[in-house]
């Protein structure tokens, strides 16, 4: 892939995330997701790739758009894998909370695995530790090893995971172990990608979570050189035939990150759509608006911060009397 498609993925996420932004607070989660989604897709509209959505807002029969399976661009080449989440954290927007995202992943034909919209049990790190955890593994034992990897005291290290009664053990665990927890709502894709940015103050992502967002996730930790383990966790014969669908002979099958995202030739671009650890959220500025944006290229290693002033309308919104 052409280096000179990292700004054009920009594009896709920065009109999702003003589209979006707009719904901040409104309590409005569907309005807020919609408006993405309708972004993000009439941008695809004129980005010269032959693009698949791989993971994108479900299948064809639960998504009028940016569906499995969707052609998306308008070239005939490159032909690429499409990860979408125009609006990571529904939630957090409707509710006016940090790290709303809109989010994009891109990687050649065949290198971005297929996940269904099902759940995913989730390890992940940062370049220090990569290498050095194990799924499978212990809570405590997978601590100590960050531990050791970032040359800190167990009590130092920082856990981020989901706050679900699901993790009500996982953060017991943790507790016990005597590592520091940080709690979110929702939105772990800016959790794991945490783990791999300084000055986060997190260290390693535990937790069970959409499969979807597992792969996305992937896909910009091999970008910032992180790591990462998963497995599918279907819930039922349904779920399992669906893995089995996409690909996946076996369901239960130990994912690394190679087995997420194949190769280094891929993007990541991401958008904040409200205040977060990693990016400012969306400025409205009367005529005008700003987006703080993040891309990255897993081929050269190269992160860029965007910070991009849009113009909103060419009309004045307020005429002074007497001028």
């Amino acid at each position: 892939m052409e280096r000179e498609l990292a700004l054009e993925f920009v594009r896709i996420t920065e009109a999702a995330a003003l589209a979006a932004g707009r719904f901040m607070g409104r309590g409005d989660k569907e309005a807020a997701d919609q408006a993405a989604v309708d972004a993000m897709r009439s941008v695809f509209d004129t980005v010269h790739i032959d693009g698949t959505v791989v993971i994108g807002e479900g299948e064809m029969d639960e998504a009028p758009m940016l569906y499995i399976g969707e052609k998306v661009g308008i070239g005939s080449q490159p032909k690429v894998d499409v990860a979408v989440d125009p609006l990571e954290g529904t939630n957090l927007v409707a509710k006016g909370l940090p790290n709303a995202l809109s989010v994009v992943a891109v990687a050649p034909a065949g290198c971005l695995l297929h996940a269904p919209d099902i759940y995913m049990d989730k390890i992940a790190v940062g370049p220090q530790a990569k290498g050095c955890i194990k799924l499978d593994a212990s809570v405590r034992e997978n601590l100590q090893a960050v531990a050791d990897a970032l040359h800190k005291d167990v009590q130092d290290v920082t856990a981020i995971i989901l706050d679900r009664p699901r993790h009500a053990e996982i953060i017991k665990e943790i507790r016990a172990a005597g590592a520091r927890v940080k709690l979110i709502s929702d939105g772990d894709v800016s959790a794991a990608i945490a783990t791999a940015l300084p000055n986060t103050g997190v260290d390693i992502l535990f937790g069970i979570g959409g499969a979807p967002e597992g792969v996305i996730a992937a896909a910009a930790l091999k970008c910032l050189g992180g790591d990462m383990q998963a497995r599918l966790k279907p819930e039922g014969p349904e779920e399992v035939e669906r893995v089995r669908k996409m690909g996946l002979d076996d369901p239960a099958k130990l994912l690394q990150l190679d087995d997420l995202v194949k190769g280094e030739d891929v993007f990541f671009a991401a958008t904040g759509i409200t205040d977060g650890d990693m990016l400012r959220g969306v400025r409205y500025l009367g005529q005008t608006a700003e987006t703080h944006s993040l891309v990255m290229r897993g081929i050269t290693g190269t992160i860029r911060n965007i910070t991009a002033t849009h113009i909103l309308s060419r009309k004045p919104r307020f005429v002074a009397k007497n001028c």
